[in-house]
């Protein structure tokens, strides 16, 4: 029985958009010289006052919300430290009804894509990028909204390309697939057909009957 309330995406795009290609090009050529805010260059030196010189593997979960999935992969990889980053601070304070008695993570409010810039500069080995259940702006005129089709996408790359993308809109992470491809990625899509939810979001799409997908993307050379 569904025991969710979530409505399902409603979009006037059918298939992968037709101006993907052409602002992932593009982005790919540009330069990001916005200034990075304030409060983000904050977190980012308590994080780095936290790792206080780690050099061992990274693990990032951005977009994280309440930290639910932070934790939850923190737990299953106590060898790594797990940073989850979300710029809310109404979500972010919500994730103490979600810890776990783990010391290799933690949850901060910050601006993602300053974020990224941040640790693309940095020296951190991170070894793998969580993006779970992001906003899809399903509306064909949103294509810039999505992760895949913005500038951020050049930061978000270099970062890591060992990348899992989780979502309910099966299109979303086509694109998403075929925007790594100019990044040198391979990607591998496939319905979520376990029962343990990573997010609060998964379980309320699940609980309503909808189906989830996972995509995980590596580089050619891995």
């Amino acid at each position: 029985m569904s025991d969710g309330n979530s409505r399902s995406i409603t979009t006037n795009q059918v298939g992968i958009h037709d101006k993907l290609d052409e602002l992932v090009v593009k982005y790919q050529a540009s330069t990001n010289k916005r200034p990075i805010g304030e409060h983000t260059k904050h977190a980012f030196s308590e994080v780095c006052e936290w790792l206080d010189g780690y050099a061992g593997p990274i693990i990032l979960d951005s977009c994280c919300g309440v930290g639910e999935s932070t934790a939850n992969i923190a737990k299953a990889n106590p060898e790594a430290r797990v940073i989850g980053i979300d710029k809310s601070a109404q979500r972010v304070e919500k994730h103490s009804h979600y810890s776990v008695e783990q010391e290799n993570y933690r949850v901060i409010r910050a601006d993602v894509i300053d974020f990224w810039r941040l640790v693309r500069s940095s020296n951190w080995q991170v070894v793998k990028h969580y993006l779970l259940y992001p906003n899809p702006y399903p509306k064909k005129t949103q294509i810039q909204k999505r992760w895949h089709g913005s500038a951020a996408m050049v930061d978000f790359m270099a970062i890591t390309t060992n990348i899992e993308v989780r979502s309910n809109w099966l299109i979303y992470l086509m694109e998403f697939a075929q925007a790594t491809a100019h990044y040198g990625c391979l990607s591998d899509l496939a319905e979520i057909k376990s029962s343990h939810a990573m997010t609060p979001f998964e379980r309320k799409y699940t609980g309503s009957g909808q189906t989830c997908w996972k995509l995980n993307c590596r580089s050619e050379e891995s």
